[in-house]
């Protein structure tokens, strides 16, 4: 790979990575399974082993996932680091790493352990002056960036594994567990939110950490909790010293302990690890691996792992489990774009029920598109492996017995029955009828969400509430639903006189926006808030896009092959042009407004900005720089022009430098405006 190319799919993959560790640690939302985000993770290291000029200290494989967080207590600064566990996939690097350990210490032990998929949780016990021979729990904390977590002692304090009080006659100590919740709390809570309507919980692990950060903890107690402790983090060394017996020791204070097996050979070792992987169909929780640890405490810190990770420690990660399952149906959706989307139904080829994988049912499928379904085969009566790589999405794995016959996509739109379109050269059918009932609430959800015109109170509900009484059509008639006020009120579709008025009130207020929201909420294919930016640069009236040809698209900087033919299309077709003008009839502002301030100055210049500046906030910063004709990036590469830098500015700093790039304060930066 050129050096070039190398470089543009390194800061890829750690821009792809952050963003799902953000996801996963900080909103306790994934979008990719573990199995996925560990493949991410091991080309990184793959590459930075191979290019170790490319690593910064803010790379992912240098930083811990997550950063505390705040909705359920204060932040605390951990007493003992909380990091992570490195992770190994393949049986010969667990036997490379104990012949490591027997090479330093030929008698020592390991303890295997289940690596249980929840959220780690440390406990704080100190003396109870007032009740001698007792501890009693003073402080709970999360993870957070493994330096600085949250204090959650409230919500802990309901979960009824979590002692508050342990009969030892100790001055302090340390727990560290996790915290996990039951398939059957699970299957409870998502039972009451369908019938409550409401959205159902992924998986477990994201269900137990909203839980565990819930401000109410009458929420917390009545959701189900559970926790086992897995290591003791500080205390006395007769209770630290030997792990294995630490635990036992714990157990019989009535502290729930994770299963753990003390092994000395590789091959007690790997028998261990098979042992707790057969567990996983029949346990009441989900684990996403086996943890392996040197079992004399003392000897741990002779094997470290680098800043992120727990000397001492590996974690075995299983393969992807696998069921056989038979499809029964294929559903069709229509996305907000028009887009197909297809979802396969099936059941378990061999309990006729749906499947279970990692301790949650599984009847359904994303299918991807219609050159996903040919090239696997899929059908009805068709049977395919299904695999779930430990907690979150379903995935086929290839055909084992062809259906009677390979599914085929609709020709007409299964909603309003318009003919499908596919695009060239990709495998995406489409429903090019703008007025098409399915896509109508999504469309209009998105014109009016935050990026785009920004009308507060007009929900998804209201909005499939106001398509469904003919109301809404499309979203130019949101600006007609005035003329519709007594009708409204009098069904009580928004409300009482004063809600329907503080909504009518917003639509009108949006009428004012700039033109870049109004082209952000067309929801124009490839098309965003910052394309939308942009592409307004160029123009002074959002209907001079009317006459623009693809060409002229393209030679808007960034605006490449295929968004220039799809604001073409769009821009060209009689029906949207139309509903532009209606919005234009109501008073929908048109016209890019001269905002005070802006010039070209930066034209052309790609500038990140990092540390703390003098006077300007980092966000301000960023924002002079677009209003004066520049590209604010979060990022250094190859591509930045300079580097706006302040006190602390870290490994930004340090990779410009390396790349050889401009380096500028605040003063210089204010003075090129100037």
């Amino acid at each position: 790979m050129a050096d070039n190319e190398l470089q543009i799919r390194y800061e890829k993959l750690c821009d792809t990575i952050k963003y799902h560790m953000k996801r996963y640690y900080d909103e306790d939302a994934p979008e990719i399974s573990d199995f996925e985000y560990d493949n991410l993770m091991q080309e990184l290291k793959k590459i930075e082993a191979e290019n170790p000029e490319l690593v910064t200290a803010d790379s992912p494989s240098q930083i811990i996932g997550g950063t505390a967080k705040r909705e359920a207590g204060v932040k605390v600064e951990h007493n003992v680091p909380m990091l992570s566990i490195e992770d190994v996939f393949d049986k010969e690097d667990v036997k490379a790493w104990i012949n490591k350990v027997h090479e330093k210490h030929p008698d020592a032990l390991f303890s295997v352990e289940q690596k249980i998929d929840g959220l780690s949780m440390t406990l704080r016990y100190e003396r109870d002056e007032n009740n001698p021979g007792f501890m009693k729990l003073t402080l709970a904390e999360t993870r957070g960036d493994g330096r600085i977590g949250e204090d959650v002692t409230v919500n802990a304090l309901v979960i009824p594994d979590v002692k508050q009080k342990i009969k030892l006659d100790e001055t302090y100590l340390e727990l560290r567990g996790e915290v996990y919740m039951s398939h059957e709390d699970f299957d409870r809570y998502n039972e009451e939110q369908v019938k409550l309507g409401r959205k159902e919980a992924a998986n477990p692990r994201n269900l137990a950490a909203g839980t565990l950060r819930q401000l109410d903890s009458s929420i917390t107690k009545k959701r189900g909790l559970r926790m086992f402790v897995f290591n003791i983090q500080d205390g006395p060394s007769w209770l630290m010293d030997d792990h294995s017996e630490g635990l036992t020791k714990l157990s019989k204070l009535g502290i729930p302990v994770v299963y753990h097996k003390k092994c000395k050979t590789f091959e007690e070792i790997n028998a261990a690890i098979d042992e707790i992987g057969n567990m996983r169909g029949d346990l009441l929780f989900d684990l996403d691996g086996a943890v392996i640890k040197v079992d004399h405490t003392p000897w741990r810190n002779d094997f470290p792992a680098g800043s992120k990770y727990s000397s001492g420690h590996i974690a075995y990660k299983y393969p992807p489990e696998e069921k056989i399952v038979v499809m029964d149906e294929i559903l069709v959706d229509v996305g907000r774009t028009g887009k197909l989307t297809f979802t396969g139904s099936f059941h378990d080829k061999e309990t006729g029920k749906p499947a279970r994988l990692c301790g949650t049912s599984v009847s359904r499928a994303t299918l991807h598109n219609i050159d996903y379904i040919k090239e696997m085969k899929i059908g009805i009566g068709g049977s395919y492996k299904l695999f779930k790589s430990g907690e979150i999405i379903p995935k086929l794995n290839g055909c084992v017995e062809e259906p009677t016959l390979v599914y085929s996509a609709p020709d007409t739109c299964p909603v309003c029955g318009h003919p499908l379109v596919r695009e060239e050269d990709t495998a995406d059918i489409r429903c090019v009828n703008p007025t098409c009932p399915a896509q109508v609430v999504r469309t209009i959800a998105y014109f009016v969400s935050r990026d785009a015109m920004n009308i507060m109170g007009l929900g998804d509900t209201l909005i499939d509430s106001l398509v469904k009484d003919g109301y809404l059509e499309n979203y130019a008639d949101i600006y007609e639903l005035k003329n519709h006020r007594e009708e409204m009120i009098e069904k009580g579709i928004i409300g009482k006189e004063k809600n329907t008025d503080k909504l009518l009130l917003e639509i009108e207020k949006s009428k004012d926006n700039d033109p870049v929201r109004l082209l952000t909420g067309l929801a124009i294919r490839n098309v965003g808030k910052s394309t939308a930016r942009e592409i307004m640069k160029h123009f002074s009236n959002l209907t001079e896009l009317f006459n623009v040809t693809r060409d002229g698209f393209l030679s808007i900087p960034d605006i490449g092959d295929t968004t220039a033919g799809d604001l073409y299309e769009f821009f060209h077709s009689q029906d949207n042009r139309s509903l532009i003008l209606k919005m234009q009839e109501a008073g929908v502002n048109m016209v890019v407004k001269e905002e005070e301030g802006t010039s070209d100055k930066l034209s052309g210049m790609t500038i990140v900005v990092t540390g703390t500046l003098p006077t300007l906030g980092r966000k301000e910063a960023e924002e002079l720089i677009v209003k004066n004709g520049g590209k604010a990036s979060g990022s250094v590469s190859k591509k930045t022009s300079m580097v706006l830098a302040g006190e602390a500015a870290g490994s930004k700093l340090t990779k410009a430098q390396d790349l050889g790039i401009k380096i500028i304060d605040e003063a210089e930066f204010l003075s090129m405006l100037s």
